[in-house]
């Protein structure tokens, strides 16, 4: 009997070490991981929509320069192409989830032709989003200049 109680043990123990070597995703993580992806092709394609729908109404939007604007300077900025993205690529994304407050923290690459001039932009950058009902909405975000 202590033998089969044993190799139970070791078999869940096994598989406990396996799950949290392979990074298993939560339903959470991947709702989180959607949500940013949405935000990535609404600020290419300017999508006033998409923008609101994706924001919290108090949003606090930081920028690498340090100006700092709320939900309607963000959704204005970009649906109007003063802020003009071509194309953004997301790398080094990790998703912390705690409670209803999810923070994604990534590296955005990205050219742009922000005023007719074009640029090529690399930045970290940390969003901060909280679960309003059943849905995930970007409460903040900052970018920050890397090395």
């Amino acid at each position: 009997m202590k033998t089969i109680i044993l190799s139970l043990f070791l078999m869940m123990s096994c598989v406990l070490v396996k799950a949290q070597q392979t990074g298993s995703t939560t339903k959470e993580e991947t709702e989180v991981t959607a949500v940013v992806e949405k935000l990535r092709a609404a600020m290419i394609s300017g999508n006033k929509t998409e923008l609101e729908s994706l924001v919290t109404d108090d949003l606090t939007y930081g920028h690498s320069s340090g100006k700092v604007q709320n939900k309607a300077g963000f959704v204005d900025d970009i649906s109007s192409k003063r802020s003009d993205f071509k194309t953004i690529e997301l790398t080094k994304q990790s998703v912390t989830i705690q409670d209803n407050i999810a923070i994604v923290r990534h590296i955005l690459t990205a050219d742009t032709n922000d005023g007719g001039k074009p640029a090529h932009i690399t930045l970290g950058i940390v969003l901060v989003l909280k679960k309003q009902k059943k849905d995930w909405k970007i409460i903040a975000r900052r970018a920050f200049h890397i090395d």
